[in-house]
């Protein structure tokens, strides 16, 4: 068990080192990046606005629901809701649901590719397949995870307001008087970290096991049913270090 986690590693490892190499030719691999930066986009969009919008309005209800007592004013509970939406859900929830639809989706690409025998087409060509193949994936996920999670942030928020207020349980107005109230920019930079950090874990890890991936049809579903199991254990370890350092 503990020489296959070794093993895992420092293969890991070693793909990422062999992604750091002069390109063969710039323009192709600058139209795969922004290929990959548009399918993740524009693929993970839907979700993630249908995901912030009801994360914004049912974390409101529910912390109206805990706060019940007269002597706390309505306004902090869009005040709470705003710095629970910045600093854990949009970043943390989020990521673990683009675990499932990024991560996924790369580790069987490049698992397909290479049960093909396309990655090695390519490699016989004397083109760096972890250059190629791998880099504009995780570069891409760089460009627009993070991108992803502030408009996360945003539509939560905005769904805690409508929320709020279809429910009666307080007006728009006290609620932009919340959000205005006590605003930590801390918070938001430390969100970004987060977001930059999952985004290289969903992608790289991904990238890895559809990579070396070995059979047929099967094992490339258990590959992407693997990247998204370990994806999703990583992001919450990650989770825990970097409130531990950055809090």
């Amino acid at each position: 068990m503990i020489g296959r986690l070794l093993t895992n590693i420092g293969r890991y490892l070693l793909m990422l080192k062999g992604m750091f190499t002069k390109p063969e030719n710039f323009k192709m691999y600058w139209k795969e990046f922004m290929h990959q930066a548009a399918e993740i986009g524009i693929g993970s969009l839907p979700i993630v606005v249908i995901i912030s919008i009801f994360l914004g309005a049912v974390t409101t209800v529910q912390t109206a629901y805990q706060l019940v007592s007269p002597l706390i004013p309505k306004a902090t509970i869009s005040q709470i809701t705003r710095d629970t939406i910045i600093l854990e859900l949009s970043p943390t929830l989020v990521c673990i649901v683009l675990a499932g639809v990024v991560g996924s989706k790369i580790a069987s690409e490049l698992g397909n590719m290479r049960v093909s025998e396309q990655i090695d087409a390519i490699e016989i060509m004397g083109i760096n397949t972890r250059n190629y193949l791998i880099f504009p994936k995780i570069a891409g996920a760089f460009l627009v995870i993070p991108a992803l999670i502030i408009i996360s942030m945003t539509l939560a928020i905005w769904g805690g307001r409508i929320g709020g207020s279809l429910s009666g349980i307080l007006s728009t107005s006290t609620y932009d008087i919340g959000l205005r109230q006590a605003l930590n920019l801390h918070n938001i930079t430390f969100a970004m970290y987060k977001a930059y950090t999952y985004s290289f874990i969903i992608s790289s890890v991904g990238a890895y096991f559809g990579y070396y991936v070995k059979g047929g049809s099967f094992e490339i579903g258990r590959a992407s049913t693997t990247a998204v199991i370990v994806s999703c254990i990583l992001i919450l370890f990650a989770d825990y270090i970097l409130a531990s350092l950055l809090l």
